[in-house]
C-alpha cells in the first residue's frame, strides 16, 4: 500500500491510497464468493455459477464495487495509522481507479483534529480559597438532621393547615367553568410552602381544616409547559382530607443517640465539624483544579471544527435522554416540562460543548508533549474499583469494557486526570 498525504485546508486532509494489484485480485474473489450466494441465476444452483456467468448476469461493475467496499475500510485504517492523522468525522471517498489486474487507487478527504497552540501551562498563579467551618454551619447540619428524622403526626379536625404542613387534598380544576384534563386528583399529598403547585395555590389553603372545602383561584404562568393552560385563570375546588405536621425532637444528647452512633451532642457536633472541614478541603482543592485548568485553556488557541462541537452537543443530548429514561421520562416530556425543544436545547448546550472540546484538545496536547499516559497498573486499579462496585470478577469487567470500546475511554479518562494533576503540581498555589 502506498499513501500520499495532502493538506487541503486548516483541519482537512486528503489521502491518496494505492492498493497493490494482488490485494485487488483477492478482494474480487471475496466479492464474487459473497455475491454469487445472493443471486439466483437460471440453470445454476445458488452459489455455483462461474464468475464469468455472474459477471454477465449482474455486471462487472457490481463485482468491482463490492470489492472496493472490502478494501476501502482496512486500507483507510492502515493509512490513518501510517500517517498519524486523527480523523474526527466520517471520510468522503472517491474511487480513482479500479479494475482487474491493476492497483486500486482511491482518495479520501477527512476532517482531522485541529492544531492547538498552547500558552503558558506551567507556573500558573492560583489562590487556594479557605472555607472555614463556623458554629452556624454545624447548627445548620443539626437542623437538617432534625428535619430528616422528624415524625409526621396526624392532626385532628380542630387543627388548621400551617406553612410547612403536609395536606392530603382532593381537587378538581376548571377554566371558564369547564373541567380541564389533568386538573383532577384524589388524596394528593401536598407540602404547604414547597412551591410545587401553581403560584398562590398552597398559600390559599393555610388556615383550612379537615373536611373543609375551599375555592382556590390561580393563574397559570405564561411559560407553563402545557400551552393550552399557559396564562389562563383557573378555579380549583379543593377538599381537605387530612393534615400531617412534623414533630421535631429537641437537639440534645438523646437526639444524638437516636440519629447517630454517638452518645452525646458534643461528640455528634465534633463529628459534623470534621466532616464539614473535610468537605471544605475537597471544595478548595477542586476550586484550585478548576482555576488552573481554566487559565491553561484560556491561554491556548485553537480553531475548533464545527463538526467536533456538533458531535459533543449530540453526546450531551444523548446523555440527558439516558438520564431521563432512568427516571421513566422521555425527551419529549422534558421538552414540555422545560418549555423548550430540540433546537433550543442544542443551542443551550453549544457554548459548554465548545468549551469542553477545547479543554479536551488542550489536555490531549499537553499530555502528548509531556508523555503522560495511563499505566497498566493505573488501569488495573480503576478496573478493580469497577469490579468491586458491581461485584464482578476483574477479568469479566475488563472483557466487557474491551468489547464495547470503553476500555480505551477509561485509559483516556485516566490520562486526562493525570494531566490535570500535572498542571496543578506545576502551578504556584498561594
Amino acid at each position: 500500500m502506498k499513501v500520499n498525504l495532502e493538506k487541503i485546508d486548516k483541519n482537512k486532509m486528503g489521502l491518496e491510497i494505492e492498493v497493490e494489484a494482488e490485494q485487488v485480485e483477492r478482494a474480487i474473489k471475496q466479492s464474487y464468493n459473497k455475491l454469487v450466494k445472493k443471486v439466483n441465476i437460471p440453470g445454476f444452483r445458488k452459489g455455483k455459477a462461474p464468475k464469468a456467468v455472474l459477471e454477465r448476469y449482474i455486471g462487472k461493475a457490481a463485482i468491482l464495487e463490492e470489492a472496493a467496499e472490502i478494501m476501502i475500510l482496512p486500507n483507510y485504517a492502515n493509512a490513518v495509522k501510517e500517517t498519524g492523522i486523527e480523523p474526527i468525522d466520517r471520510p468522503s471517498v472517491e474511487i480513482v481507479e479500479l479494475d482487474e489486474g491493476k492497483p486500486f487507487i482511491f482518495k479520501v478527504t477527512v476532517d482531522v483534529k485541529p492544531e492547538v497552540v498552547l500558552g503558558e501551562y506551567k507556573g500558573i498563579q492560583v489562590e487556594k480559597p479557605e472555607y472555614p467551618v463556623t458554629e452556624e454551619d454545624i447548627n445548620r447540619e443539626l437542623d437538617r438532621l432534625q428535619q430528616r428524622y422528624a415524625k409526621l403526626v396526624e392532626l385532628g379536625e380542630e387543627d388548621e393547615i400551617k406553612n410547612g404542613d403536609i395536606a392530603l387534598i382532593s381537587f378538581q380544576g376548571f377554566i371558564d367553568g369547564e373541567a380541564f384534563e389533568g386538573g383532577t386528583a384524589e388524596n394528593h399529598s401536598l407540602g404547604i410552602g414547597s412551591g410545587t403547585f401553581i403560584p398562590g395555590f398552597e398559600e390559599q389553603l393555610i388556615g383550612a381544616k379537615i373536611n373543609e372545602k375551599r375555592d382556590v383561584k390561580v393563574t397559570f404562568p405564561e411559560e407553563y409547559h402545557k400551552k393550552e393552560l399557559a396564562g389562563k385563570e383557573a378555579l380549583f375546588k379543593v377538599e381537605v382530607n387530612g393534615i400531617k405536621r412534623k414533630e421535631l425532637s429537641p437537639i440534645d444528647d438523646e437526639f444524638a443517640k437516636d440519629v447517630s452512633e454517638f452518645e452525646s451532642l458534643a461528640d455528634l457536633k465534633e463529628d459534623i465539624k470534621k466532616r464539614l472541614e473535610d468537605n471544605a478541603k475537597i471544595r478548595a482543592e477542586q476550586h484550585v483544579r478548576n482555576e488552573v485548568l481554566n487559565k491553561v485553556v484560556d491561554a491556548a488557541a485553537v480553531e475548533i471544527p464545527p463538526v467536533m462541537i456538533e458531535n459533543r452537543v449530540e453526546a450531551m443530548v444523548d446523555d440527558l435522554s439516558r438520564r431521563l429514561s432512568m427516571q421513566g421520562l422521555k425527551l419529549e416530556q422534558y421538552f414540555q416540562f422545560a418549555n423548550t425543544d430540540m433546537d433550543k436545547l442544542k443551542e443551550q448546550y453549544r457554548p459548554q460543548a465548545e468549551r469542553d472540546v477545547k479543554t479536551d484538545l488542550v489536555l490531549e496536547t499537553i499530555a502528548k508533549g509531556e508523555k503522560i499516559e495511563a499505566t497498566e497498573e493505573e488501569l488495573t486499579g480503576e478496573l478493580e474499583k469497577i469490579a468491586t462496585q458491581y461485584n464482578q470478577p476483574l477479568d469479566k469487567v475488563r472483557e466487557a469494557l474491551s468489547a464495547g470500546g470503553r476500555l480505551e475511554m477509561l485509559k483516556y479518562s485516566i490520562a486526562m486526570n493525570k494531566t490535570v494533576d500535572f498542571l496543578v503540581d506545576a502551578s504556584n498555589i498561594a
